[in-house]
Formats: structure tokens, sequence, C-alpha cells
């Protein structure tokens, strides 16, 4: 890559001056100002101090020995402000990039950094005790989104939806049901939702309290896969809190940890030993009444994930975030590395609607189910805007906008940019011309300020799903998204593809800058799970 020949060569001259850095910390950027050229280095301003140097003296030493010697595809380096180095590369490369685009088509910016390592995402993981509603959905989207993009990047990826289907809140929840199909009020710790007499009526007389649990549990179970499933979102494995009991593993782990001196009996409960690992204290696992608490069936879950897995992702509510340490701290007693257990805590979203915060909550009935959000909205623009921003914000959104076909609507203005690029296509076949990816000579006519723009898009796309990939940050592509569907636009404006004083030369190459921009945005909405239209 470009930038690894850029940072080899800062590296050299800078040795040749005595300074010593590594590649590592030599880091490059986007100028903002895209006049100052493709990339900008900051290594002067960083390692002026300790070499006892000017910045600028420093930054301009380094550019005149590279400038005597250019790195292939840099046609140009100049320094800038206090100490910046500039660098400005060949038309030819930028062409290249198209060409590259144009050859992997769907694979453009996949990588094999994961090397097939063994990946769980466990993510939505709501209590079988009701419909998903608008809480779950920031959850969803994102698990979703990761793991399309770690799977692009190489990583073999397991989706997974852990089901607490056993406890007090199963036992509610039945109770719930039963009062609903007589016609009674539910408990006062039940469930009072609509949903829970609607799902009443669907259910079989004169079962029992524990087959009510039962069929409860599995009708919420294929509820809540209905509803995802309209998202694209697919889970490898439900896994049953419940099967844990039943096959012993949560004694066995219990057992596992009293062998390593990690848990220990004090005032007739069991206690687990994670202030040694970095909690603020010891944890019950087994109450006083013989009951376990909610951390014991999650310690031997995560255990029996880390046997089948290498990396474990788990994407948890913003109420869960006093529960990592904990868990971190478990799994350093049963001898896992807790660096492998990677938990991101997604923050709340307010919807509105005609300016008023819509509010949901399950027992008591007022919900907003995600199923009626994604009829409202779309699915599309269900994922999308669920997505905009990085999970560990607050976030607001609109359901009306987010419903429009307008503009300022973000999902639609990113489809809208993809239908345009495949009008464009329809158009240049409709009037007799056919595609053929052209040579970098023959894409040398692409001169015009909008047509850089895109090439530049589609140059960083590699690197922004690889930082999204490492940073679980699939926002980024968001971001990408949006910023390229702009470059559309803007040359769809000003630059006509087939027409009056258009030559073929341009009107070909152009269709070859057209054909890779659908390809790498289709590659960018593809990550976020979000469809390409051909037509609005």
């Amino acid at each position: 890559m470009i930038t690894e020949i850029i940072k080899d060569s800062l590296k050299e001259n800078l040795k040749e001056l005595g300074i010593h850095v590594p590649t590592g910390q030599i880091s490059l950027e986007r100028p903002a100002n895209r006049d100052h050229g493709d990339w900008s280095s900051n290594i002067a301003l960083v390692t002026a101090k300790n070499a006892g140097r000017q910045a600028r003296e420093l930054a301009e030493e380094i550019v005149n020995a590279l400038t005597a010697d250019l790195p292939d595809g840099v046609i140009e380096v100049t320094a800038a402000g206090p100490g910046f180095i500039n660098f400005r590369l060949s038309a030819e490369l930028s062409y290249g990039i198209l060409l590259d685009v144009l050859e992997k088509e769907s694979s453009y910016g996949s990588s094999d950094i994961g090397s097939g390592e063994r990946v769980n995402v466990e993510f939505v993981s709501a209590n079988p005790t009701g419909p998903l509603h608008a809480g779950h959905a920031r959850g969803a989207c994102y698990g979703d989104a990761i793991g399309n993009l770690l799977e692009y990047v190489g990583y073999s990826v397991h989706r997974e939806f852990y089901m607490n289907d056993r406890g007090l809140q199963m036992a509610a929840f039945g109770r719930s049901l039963e009062a609903r199909k007589n016609n009674e009020s539910p408990p006062e710790d039940g469930y009072g939702g609509e949903y829970v007499s609607e799902w009443a009526k669907e259910m079989p007389d004169n079962l029992s309290l524990a087959e009510i649990i039962a069929w409860g549990c599995e009708f919420a179970k294929n509820d809540q896969q209905s509803t995802l499933s309209q998202l694209g979102i697919f889970f490898d494995t439900w896994f049953s809190e419940k099967s844990m009991i039943d096959n012993g593993e949560i004694d066995r782990v219990l057992a596992n940890l009293t062998e390593k001196g990690m848990a220990y009996e004090k005032d007739g409960a069991t206690w687990l030993s994670s202030v040694e690992f970095g909690d603020d204290k010891d944890r019950v696992l087994i109450k006083s009444d013989g009951e376990y608490t909610y951390l014991t069936p999650d310690v031997a879950y995560h255990r029996n994930k880390f046997e089948r897995s290498d990396w474990l992702i788990n994407v948890w509510g913003a109420d869960h975030h006093g529960y990592i340490a904990r868990m971190k701290a478990a799994m350093q007693a049963l001898g896992y590395d807790s660096d492998a257990l990677t938990v991101q805590v997604t923050q709340l979203v307010k919807l509105l609607r005609a300016g008023e915060e819509v509010k949901l909550s399950k027992r008591q009935g007022d919900i907003i189910e995600l199923r009626s959000i994604i009829e409202e909205i779309g699915a599309d623009a269900t994922r999308f805007m669920y997505l905009l921003q990085s999970v560990d914000s607050k976030q607001t959104f609109d359901l009306e906008l987010a419903a429009s076909q307008a503009m300022d609507n973000p999902v639609y203005y990113v489809q809208m940019a993809h239908a345009r690029l495949c009008s464009i296509e329809r158009n240049a076949t409709e009037n007799g011309f056919d595609f053929n990816i052209l040579s970098i000579d023959e894409l040398g006519v692409l001169v015009h300020q909008r047509e850089m723009e895109i090439i530049r898009g589609l140059e960083i796309l590699p690197e922004t799903i690889d930082l999204a990939a490492r940073e679980l940050a699939p926002h980024k592509i968001v971001t990408w998204v949006r910023e390229f569907a702009n470059s559309v636009h803007g040359f769809h404006h000003d630059c006509y593809v087939i027409g009056d004083g258009i030559s073929k030369e341009l009107t070909n190459a152009r269709l070859n800058l057209v054909v890779a921009s659908r390809q790498g945005l289709k590659v960018g909405l593809d990550l976020l799970g979000v469809s390409a239209p051909n037509k609005m």
C-alpha cells in the first residue's frame, strides 16, 4: 500500500538524520484541505523536541531528502504550517485504485487480518418474555454489523443469542399468560402488555404452569426470530440457559472454581474471589437460600463459549456496564485471558415522533415493538439509523424523517446515490455503450475534481473497513457511505457521462468510474446490512 511506502521512506530519512522511530509510530492522515495533498504526516512535530530540533526545520530537511528520491507513486512532497509534511500522489496511482475496485468487485477492501480466528458475537439476548422492542434494536443492528465486518476481514464469526429461559421472570411471565388465558388481571409482578393477552389466546387450554412457561418461551423465541429476520438478522445458535442446569454444566463450573480455590463459603452462601482479579468486591454465586445469582449461569455460559471460540464479543445494554468487571474476573478465575472477552455497551436511543419522545416499558404494556418500527420506516432505515453513531453515545432520531423519501433522510440519500449510478449504467447501455475495463492510459481523461473525489473515496474504503473492524465501529462505514454518496451526487450534477460535447473516450472512462463507484458503495451498504437499490 502507498501508505506503507510513505511510512518506510519517512522512517529511513529520519534514521539518516539520526532519529530512530518505529514505523508503527509514524501516522498519516488525510489533510482537511485537499489542496494540501493526499496524505499528511506530523512526524516532524512529534520527534523534533527529543531530537533537539525545530519542527519546521526538521520537516523541511525531510522534504528535501524525499524530493531527491521520491517514493513510488508520490509526485510531490511539501512542508506546511509548523511542521507538517504533505504528500501528493500521481494520477496513475489513482487510476490504479479504480482498476483495483473493478477487478475485485464485491470483495474490494476485504482482507485476512482475522486469519480464521473464531469469534463469538453474542447480541440481543432478550428475555423470552415478550416481543423485541425498540430498546433491543440498537444492539441487534450493531451486533450483526460487526459480525459482517469481522467476516469481511477474515474472522470466522458465530452469531449467538442467549436465552434467559429460567428464573423469576419466566415464572412471572407464565403466571401472566395463565391469568390472561382465564380473563384475569396479571399478577402484581407480572407482565401487563397487550401482547400477553394476544399470545394467551394462541395458547392451548389446560396446561400446567411449567407447560405454560415452556410454551410461552418457545412462542416468544419464534416471535423474536420472525422480527429479526425482517432485518436480515439470523443467529447460528439460540443458547438456552436452562440447558446448563439440565446437563449439569453450572454445577461443573462451580466445582471447578472451588477446586481452583476461586470460590469459598461464607454466611451460608458461595462466593467468587473476584477481588483477586480486579473486581471491587467478591461476588455471590449461590445465595444462602440455595438459589443461583444472575452471575452463576453467566459464568458457566461464558466458559462454554470460550470452549468453542478464541474471542468473545458481548453486546450489552447500558444497564450492564457494572457487570463487566465481575465477568472478566470470573473468566480469569477459570484460567481464561480476560482480554479475549470484549464487551460493547450500547447507550440508549431516544425515538421521536412529531417532535415527541416515544416511551416504552415491556412490563407496563407501553411498548413500541421493533416490528412496528420496521413496518413504519423499513428494514433498511431501521438498520441505518441505529448505526449512524458510535454505540457508546446517546442517540436521538425522528421516525418520521427516517420514513421519508427526502434527501435529508440519511439512508434515502445514500441509496439514491446507488440508484443514480445504476441509472447512468442503464442509460449508457441504452445508448449503445458496452462497459469494458479500460487501461490506466485510457482513464487519463478523468481529471475533473468530482471524479478525483470519487477515486479518493474508493481509495480510503479498505482502510476504513480495516479500522471499523479493529475498533468494532460500523458507524465509520456509515460515515464513509454518506460522504461517498455526497461525492456521487456531486459527480451526477457536474459531470455528464453521455451527451453533447462528451467524447466517446470520456464516456467510457466515466462509465468505468460509475461502475467502480456502484461496486464500492454496495460493499459499504452490504457491510451495514442495508440494501443497494437499482431504482428509487
